[in-house]
């Protein structure tokens, strides 16, 4: 119990690419890792350099970009492989979940030559700048400005402030949703460009602690910072090329998120369920009752992904999976303050503002129910695009 289930599509073709995976651990995995933190500095780099040697890095992206061009079956078995050998799978982000995906449907070739392998490589670190205060998932509503510089330098010149921007401290660029055409009509006049994060190029940032004690989300202010034109993904606003982009951007952002995010829980629960075990929560009826319905709960989460997976390019899929998970790491650290007890209430000592394990899973399950959508987007979503149910009247686009 407690280990991934092997519940990838059980073709022949699946059995053997699974196969020809274990074999590829077992020839290439660190000795005896105890986990990632645990590893020494020289085999956490053979251990990349290994994934990035065989193409596994980003694998479902073409092998011209230094992927593997795996298929999301296949990809989520090699998820489940590896969470089953307790080893990494690397992965880069914002630039893989979001930007990549983005760039391969919307991006020139050019775009895709220059960009894609600096992300497999860890040379360039995104982040995603799309939502403002004041707007929440109101997107078509954004204020940031990108004005084309007049001294023909080929830029655009964005000033504006992004907020909830995640992993703003360790980025050093953004995929930025600006307006650059005040005058069109709804969403005709927004663009998405990638844009540099240095200093001296115009942007500011500031980080915002969080409930749980983190500090993985932030802002950025740009001050007329600089982006080449040809840098602008999808087309210009007015020529309706932003709009689109930015409703893949926003699929593949869910469907990264919650591809394969039951392995993660199982662990997770495997250990809440030990903890319970010491506490002696184990031997009450309605702990026992709330972690069952946490196991089926991440057993509904591993099938949906699953068929999910079996359709290609994510459609209305990502916003069912991310309203699932959402709401089940919400209610999953409601039930672990119910196996801790009162001793969960109490913050560990520490500098700043600390909080346990369980505490974390209680705070950031909160988060979870407004990041990529709120569960009220998300459930129109589902209305609209999957039961065919009518727009709410009045609601204006969104970007599902």
């Amino acid at each position: 119990m407690g280990h991934p289930s092997d519940d990838t599509p059980s073709t022949g073709a699946a059995e053997r690419y699974r196969q020809q995976t274990r074999r590829w651990i077992r020839a290439h995995a660190p000795a005896a890792p105890t986990g990632p933190e645990a590893w020494p500095a020289p085999a956490a780099a053979h251990w990349e350099r290994a994934l990035l040697d065989a193409g596994l890095i980003c694998a479902d992206w073409p092998a011209r970009y230094g992927g593997s061009g795996l298929g999301a079956p296949e990809s989520l078995l090699l998820d489940e492989e590896f969470a089953r050998a307790g080893l990494p799978r690397i992965r880069r982000g914002a630039g893989e979940r979001v930007v990549g995906p983005v760039l391969l449907a919307h991006g020139t070739e050019e775009q895709k030559d220059r960009l894609l392998p600096r992300i497999v490589s860890g040379q360039d670190t995104y982040c995603v700048a799309f939502a403002e205060a004041g707007h929440g998932s109101d997107l078509a509503s954004v204020r940031t400005r990108g004005e084309v510089a007049e001294d023909g330098a080929g830029e655009l010149r964005l000033t504006g402030r992004k907020s909830w921007v995640q992993g703003v401290e360790r980025a050093d660029r953004a995929l930025v949703l600006c307006r650059t055409d005040p005058a069109a009509p709804g969403t005709g006049g927004l663009t998405l460009v990638v844009v540099g994060l240095d200093p001296g190029n115009g942007v500011a940032r500031r980080t915002v602690q969080l409930a749980d004690g983190g500090a993985d989300c932030g802002e950025l202010e740009f001050d007329g910072a600089r982006a080449p034109l040809s840098d602008i993904v999808g087309g210009p606003g007015g020529a309706g090329g932003g709009w689109p982009a930015l409703v893949t951007a926003l699929a593949y952002e869910r469907a990264g998120r919650a591809a394969s995010a039951d392995l993660g829980f199982q662990e997770e629960f495997w250990d809440l369920v030990r903890e319970a075990g010491k506490t002696g929560a184990a031997q009450d009826p309605l702990v026992r009752d709330r972690l069952a319905w946490a196991y089926t709960r991440i057993t509904a989460l591993r099938l949906y992904g699953r068929r999910a997976a079996t359709r290609g390019t994510p459609g209305a899929d990502p916003a069912v999976a991310q309203l699932l998970s959402a709401e089940y790491r919400r209610r999953f650290g409601e039930i672990a303050l119910d196996v801790t007890g009162a001793a969960g209430l109490v913050r560990p000592e520490g500098d700043g503002y600390p909080a346990g394990r369980w505490q974390h899973a209680l705070l950031a399950g909160r988060a979870e129910t407004i990041r990529s959508g709120t569960g009220e987007l998300l459930r129109d979503a589902v209305a609209e695009r999957l039961l065919g149910l009518p727009e709410e009247p009045g609601a204006g686009p969104r970007a599902w």
